[in-house]
């Protein structure tokens, strides 16, 4: 096991090598919603790019040292398409979303609270773990790992209803799984991208619980369709619904 823990460490073979043997949080979307998505890559994009920059920013600065960037207004000017084609990239940040995620950034370390909570002595980031939930395996990469706690950072557009997008993004999911495999409570620290306020969310029971719920739906349709033992072919889904 260790072995493959080691391997995992790395971020292609996270997504893209031994790790696509296992399901993950980032599976449960297609699943519920969409199967025909199942497994398709995801291209890179906006969100994607700031959310991988913040997090490395805060715990793995060395992978952002590098980031490729370009200083146009859209990605609709010849200079951003000329950027893309000469650096080989599909997609790239602007200098201004890239100042922007430094700045949320900024804020979140000058709290003092965050800063020693994220880096307190002992803590250890991005730390991949896989294991078996519900009969199926499983893998994670907790942003960071304390003595008592799983720390999760997260980015919203407004921190006051991230009560109710944290279900909507799966953070409920997330959450079930990740406690499985690390054994610890997890915990979101969070940050408003548009006010800069902060916020720490606890997971109650019934939150967890519903996380469960998702995962053993994921579960079902993953088998339905997708398993050696699949039942099922994925061109017969259809959705079955009644309108109130």
């Amino acid at each position: 096991m260790q072995d493959i823990l080691n391997k995992l460490k790395d971020d292609n073979e996270y997504y893209s090598g031994v790790g696509k043997k296992y399901l993950s949080n980032s599976d449960i979307d297609a699943l519920l919603n969409n199967p025909y998505d199942f497994n398709k890559p995801r291209e890179d994009n906006k969100a994607f790019a700031e959310g991988r920059y913040f997090h490395q920013l805060l715990i793995e600065p060395n992978k952002a040292v590098n980031l490729p960037f370009v200083d146009v207004s859209t990605r609709t000017t010849k200079e951003y398409k000329a950027f893309c084609e000469d650096n080989n990239l599909p997609f790239a940040m602007l200098k201004k979303e890239k100042d922007e995620i430094e700045r949320l950034v900024s804020l979140m370390r000058g709290n003092i609270l965050f800063y020693d909570a994220i880096y307190q002595d002992g803590n250890q980031f991005e730390v991949p773990m896989i294991g078996e939930i519900h009969g199926m395996m499983w893998k994670g990469k907790a942003d960071i790992v304390t003595d008592t706690m799983i720390i999760d950072l997260k980015t919203t557009s407004d921190i006051q209803k991230f009560k109710w997008s944290a279900k909507a993004y799966n953070y409920d999911s997330q959450c079930y799984i990740y406690q499985q495999l690390f054994n610890k409570p997890l915990v979101f620290y969070v940050i408003d991208k548009g006010t800069g306020q902060l916020g720490i969310f606890r997971p109650s029971e019934n939150f967890i619980k519903g996380g469960e719920l998702k995962v053993q739906r994921a579960i079902e349709v993953f088998d339905r369709y997708f398993s050696e033992g699949r039942c099922d072919d994925i061109a017969n889904y259809y959705i079955d619904e009644t309108l109130d």
